[in-house]
């Protein structure tokens, strides 16, 4: 997790900590802190999919429900839903994740969105904070759905910037991290920020070659990118006024 404050369009990395358990993220978020976080995992599921399984329509009780699934009830679900729809749409999409350029929430492989939902959300209801559009908490914790990899596309095109197997991570992945960071640090994006970092910060993210830390950092300028939009007065942190209750909205998209 990067944690960091936004000023003037300035974001300055405080640190980053590292959680080493599911259930150290659930008392981390819990705790009686002032924040605003992004998160990069999905929020909700397809209106499309809740809707053909009738599954409960308003989102607490749906995020209930689907945690109390076991992991392989929902893959064997979620395959009987796409195997009788044609070739070409066997998954069903939110309306944020064609312009997100994310994977559909319901995917269960490459990548398993479908359980870092299972595993992240119920543990941000549990912990009662509060999710703008989706469900009305301690707004003194905030919690945003983000996606790195819509910011890192916006810098770096299709060039990949990390892996998690150690012969793909190659000079051109080291490269395209520090192209990135540069970026960050310049503020070359739509989100009019720029990232402030000491040398042994700017090190240590190009060095990470499965890219974790540097994945945080997109989180945090797409956070930082939702303070100042709220700062604005609008207030749903830069979210659309009419995301669907049941899907949520990646932020930034």
């Amino acid at each position: 997790m990067a944690l960091g404050t936004c000023s003037s369009g300035r974001v300055q990395l405080s640190s980053i900590e590292h959680l080493d358990s599911l259930d150290a993220f659930g008392e981390w978020v819990a705790r009686p802190k002032h924040w605003l976080g992004a998160f990069d995992f999905p929020f909700g599921l397809p209106r499309e999919l809740v809707l053909q399984l009738d599954w409960p329509q308003t989102w607490p009780e749906l995020i209930r429900h689907y945690a109390g699934m076991e992991r392989v009830d929902i893959r064997r679900t979620f395959a009987a839903f796409c195997n009788a729809r044609p070739v070409g749409g066997k998954f069903a999409h939110r309306a944020s994740d064609i312009p997100a350029g994310a994977s559909p929430s319901m995917k269960w492989v490459n990548p398993p969105v479908a359980y870092m939902l299972h595993a992240g959300v119920p543990r941000l209801l549990a912990a009662g904070v509060h999710m703008p559009g989706l469900h009305e908490g301690d707004r003194t914790r905030v919690a945003l759905e983000a996606y790195p990899g819509l910011l890192a596309r916006e810098i770096l095109g299709q060039r990949s910037y990390k892996s998690d197997d150690k012969s793909r991570q190659t000079p051109d992945r080291l490269i395209a991290r520090k192209d990135l960071i540069t970026a960050l640090e310049h503020g070359q994006t739509r989100l009019s920020l720029r990232l402030k970092l000491t040398h042994a910060q700017r090190d240590s993210l190009a060095d990470d070659a499965k890219g974790d830390r540097l994945d945080a950092i997109l989180c945090l300028m797409q956070a930082a990118w939702a303070q100042t939009r709220h700062e604005e007065g609008v207030p749903l942190y830069g979210l659309p006024p009419d995301i669907d209750p049941i899907e949520g909205w990646i932020i930034t998209a």
